[in-house]
């Protein structure tokens, strides 16, 4: 979608003007991997519209492939407006407009599937499947057991105010979830979509399937759940054997609270891509969130790969200790880092 991003804190009433930006989380995650070095091709329906023009350009501009996007001359481009504010907070406000948006058109039948399936790992969003029953259709499709299929990643990306029906978005969500290779959730994600509360292991718990579970505690970190033998698939009875990893956020001067999850995902799949172990992946995550968080709006430029693996590989003291504010993907020494000696 187009975003649009207030000049100033307020209520959508009251703000009055704003500034035009791309928003969508699996193209988040698509310029985030394109600008840390991956190969990459996003797939979706854009509006035959300047707002659809403006999304492939700027798309484009990251480095990511474009070529299978379809332009839909009978729909618009999807829009939206939000307040400055974090979403987690009651005072935040978003004006979806995409109903009846190319987007909410994809199906089976009207987006290249082969050219899905081209990658390593094809990135999917919870969001996604609430657009429309066609949406829904087509990450069913995706999610299924199929000769060839690629990695699945799926951020689970509970909206509520996308879902008329809280029951239906737990029953879907779950089981796209269960379907997945791996999948991203927050705590809260968790707790509003299937009422699971206790922490990670209780979310690990009533997601066993996927290969790999990557639960996040806001600013607390993340705990990842990997099954120890490659391909496994856990099944509903347990004992499990899992490696379960932890590692702690980064401190970080908040410029725009938007945008981290995803980024949050592109830099574990950059990490998984290039075969970093388990803590390192989660660090890599974290540093991708943190150069979203100390940007305005949804995209930020990443460190360099040189400049993230440095600090991924910190130890947990010094890792601790980082405190990272904005400018400080441009560093190229530790002069931009504030790390606190005891």
């Amino acid at each position: 979608m187009v975003t649009f991003l207030p000049s100033r804190p307020g209520r959508l009433a009251d703000v009055p003007s704003f500034e035009r930006a791309i928003g969508g989380a699996e193209s988040n995650v698509a310029c985030a991997l394109a600008a840390a070095g991956h190969t990459v091709k996003w797939v979706g329906r854009v509006g035959a519209d300047g707002f659809g023009d403006h999304l492939v350009e700027t798309i484009g501009s990251y480095g990511v492939d474009t070529s299978a996007v379809r332009r839909d001359p009978a729909r618009p481009t999807g829009v939206y407006f939000r307040t400055a504010g974090d979403r987690s907070t009651d005072a935040h406000e978003v004006a979806y407009y995409r109903k009846g948006s190319a987007a909410s058109a994809m199906a089976p039948a009207t987006v290249d599937l082969a050219a899905l399936d081209s990658g390593r790992v094809l990135h999917l969003s919870g969001i996604t499947a609430a657009l429309s029953q066609d949406c829904l259709a087509l990450l069913r499709a995706l999610t299924a057991p199929r000769p060839g299929r690629p990695l699945i990643s799926f951020d689970v990306n509970h909206r509520e105010g996308l879902w008329p029906d809280p029951a239906t978005a737990g029953t879907t969500l779950l089981a796209l979830a269960r379907a997945a290779d791996l999948v991203f959730v927050g705590e809260d994600e968790a707790e509003a979509a299937w009422g699971v509360t206790g922490g990670p292991e209780a979310i690990r718990e009533a997601l066993p399937e996927p290969r790999a579970l990557v639960v996040k505690s806001g600013s607390a970190g993340a705990t990842l759940f990997e099954a120890q033998a490659p391909g496994d698939r856990q099944p509903d009875t347990h004992p499990r054997h899992d490696t379960v990893t932890y590692a702690p956020a980064l401190e970080v001067d908040v410029v725009a609270p938007v945008g981290a999850g995803d980024a949050f995902a592109a830099g574990f799949l950059s990490a998984t891509l290039r075969a970093l172990p388990p803590a390192h992946r989660l660090r890599h995550g974290h540093l991708m969130a943190a150069a979203a968080l100390t940007a305005p709006g949804d995209l930020a430029a990443p460190p360099s790969r040189a400049h993230a693996d440095r600090l991924a590989a910190l130890d947990d003291d010094a890792w601790g200790r980082l405190r990272l504010g904005p400018g400080w993907t441009n560093a190229a020494d530790r002069a931009q880092e504030e790390v606190p000696t005891p």
